[in-house]
């Protein structure tokens, strides 16, 4: 194991407490009505994922040892809190700010529709992901809608080539 995938997995693994510290006390009220099975609620199952995840970085003879594995699952523990809103996700950045680790919240979105086009898989997949929920929240408008379903195609198109 390098020095630097030994850093960087220390840094996933305190965000990975973070993460569980601000579900419980400030759990998004349709995750508590919200049953995944019938003995584990969404709460519960975000809490073991994320420990999940944090024993496999930070024990790495489990997996791969390497930081293109781990930036797979720092990709995977951060995409609700690039996504997502609500006091959840806000008091998770606070205290990642406050904590000093080197993750910054970025707004895919609005570097999508000012370039005017999706670089990759990660960003075409976030576009579907989010476009509906972002059109129905207001965070895009309509013209963004339209613009974003135009490059949705044009990368789709250019795959197929």
């Amino acid at each position: 194991m390098t020095e630097k995938y030994k850093t960087a997995s220390e840094n996933l693994a305190r965000a990975i407490d973070i993460s569980i510290d601000v579900i419980q006390k400030f759990p998004p009220q349709e995750w508590v009505e919200h049953y995944v099975t019938k003995d584990k609620n969404q709460i519960t199952h975000f809490i073991d994922l994320k420990r999940e995840w944090k024993e496999d970085a930070l024990k790495p003879e489990l997996r791969f040892a390497n930081m293109q594995s781990l930036n797979y699952t720092i990709e995977a523990v951060f995409i609700y809190f690039q996504e997502g809103h609500g006091e959840f996700v806000e008091e998770f950045w606070k205290e990642i700010k406050a904590q000093n680790l080197p993750y910054k919240r970025e707004n895919k979105m609005v570097k999508i529709l000012k370039r005017k086009k999706i670089n990759n898989i990660h960003e075409y997949n976030f576009v579907i992901d989010v476009i509906v929920p972002y059109q129905q929240e207001k965070l895009i408008n309509t013209e963004e809608v339209a613009l974003l379903n135009d490059l949705i195609l044009e990368f789709e198109n250019r795959k197929k080539k």
